[in-house]
């Protein structure tokens, strides 16, 4: 096969910082959310939030690992096999392990006080939050204790993928070869992969409910895998990916109609079909195509329109690509510090909403701005060694 040359896409790095400053609003969104669990929440919630935080909540996370699956195709033009699993090994697992037995802590922490399951005093609990045997909070012990990875679970799962992918490298590039050679239509591909994440939807959702945990989170699976998968073949197919900057409106306005039928149901507009669902497979078709469409149609969306308007380099883009794994390890660990010392203020929630999301953007800068001028919390953090000058 023709070895392609590296050619970087700043429309990715640029979708890549702008998912991760969405992924900040969301969370802070789930501080205030109605009805929605989280780790602590506000005294006065929200349900009109729902309806806005369901326009991202079905897409976000799939269009991380599609852009991240983009990235891994276009950067192993540039390395060996064995060197990049071993770049991505150190970038990823690093990370995960200081930000579970560092960063996540306090999440865990003020989630324990705000329920009373815990005396005050942070310290002793972090003693027992790294101790497998402790006895503290057994109830919610999984297999190795309190230790958890709560919002870091992209990065585990984006390990495995990422070793799959390059395990199966030369079968799946020789699939994108196919696809290339063969001359398929992008329409054929597009309608391709929303048929066959509507089947993972209609399979999959009711038995394997969303649990995050790695080994038991096969709805989850089937979907981000199929999701990565197609974007590493994406990043080869340049007739499929042109066809999606040229039709970045048609994908807007489908995921607006698709956007608007999930509202319209949510609350209350088709309650004759919901009932009928259980016992009718011709609408659990309907609705997991219709899922599956609007879940797609948004991804290929905002593909379009960064290809279409963002392809090019500035500084506030180089700085911002080293800044986001950072920031992605600090932001929700920093929403529930500050949230916590905001709500003892007692002030209007509209203002402490506005500060919430000032203080975390300020928190991350700031925790960016000591990890990279540290060798050994720039290694933690999954960023590169600084180059000598």
């Amino acid at each position: 096969m023709e070895k392609r040359v590296y050619q970087r896409r700043f429309d990715i790095d640029w979708l890549r910082t702008l998912a991760f400053m969405v992924l900040i609003l969301y969370h802070v969104g789930m501080y205030y959310v109605a009805d929605w669990g989280w780790h602590i929440k506000s005294e006065e919630t929200f349900e009109f939030l729902q309806n806005i935080m369901l326009l991202t909540n079905p897409w976000r996370m799939s269009l991380l690992f599609f852009i991240s699956a983009i990235a891994l195709a276009l950067v192993e033009q540039k390395y060996q096999r064995t060197s990049l699993l071993k770049l991505r090994s150190v970038r990823l697992l690093l990370p995960l392990l200081f930000g579970m037995f560092v960063i996540v802590v306090p999440q865990t922490y003020y989630e324990a006080l705000d329920q009373s399951l815990i005396e005050p005093g942070f310290w002793a609990f972090w003693i027992e939050y790294i101790n497998p045997n402790t006895n503290l909070l057994k109830e919610h012990h999984s297999p190795i204790g309190l230790l958890t990875w709560n919002h870091l679970w992209f990065l585990p799962y984006l390990w495995v993928y990422t070793v799959i992918v390059l395990v199966a490298r030369r079968p799946l590039r020789e699939l994108a070869q196919l696809l290339a050679t063969k001359s398929f239509h992008p329409l054929v591909l597009t309608i391709s992969v929303v048929a066959l994440l509507a089947m993972v939807w209609l399979l999959l959702r009711a038995d394997f409910p969303s649990t995050h945990a790695l080994l038991d989170d096969w709805y989850n699976h089937g979907k981000y895998f199929l999701v990565f998968s197609t974007g590493y073949l994406f990043a080869s197919q340049t007739n499929w990916w042109q066809f999606v900057i040229d039709k970045r409106l048609y994908f807007l306005v489908v995921g607006i109609v698709c956007y608007g039928l999930a509202i319209a149901d949510r609350n209350g507009a088709f309650d004759a079909l919901a009932e009928a669902y259980q016992t009718s497979l011709s609408l659990q078709l309907l609705y997991s195509g219709i899922l599956s469409l609007n879940h797609w149609a948004w991804i290929f969306c905002v593909v379009g329109y960064a290809g279409a308007y963002l392809n090019r380099p500035s500084k506030l883009l180089n700085y911002s690509t080293k800044a986001i794994l950072p920031w992605y390890l600090l932001h929700q660990t920093l929403i529930i510090v500050f949230a916590w010392w905001l709500r003892a203020l007692d002030i209007a929630v509209s203002i402490e909403a506005v500060l919430l999301v000032m203080l975390t953007a300020l928190g991350c800068g700031v925790g960016y701005e000591l990890i990279r001028r540290n060798r050994l919390l720039r290694w933690l953090s999954g960023m590169k060694p600084v180059e000598k000058s």
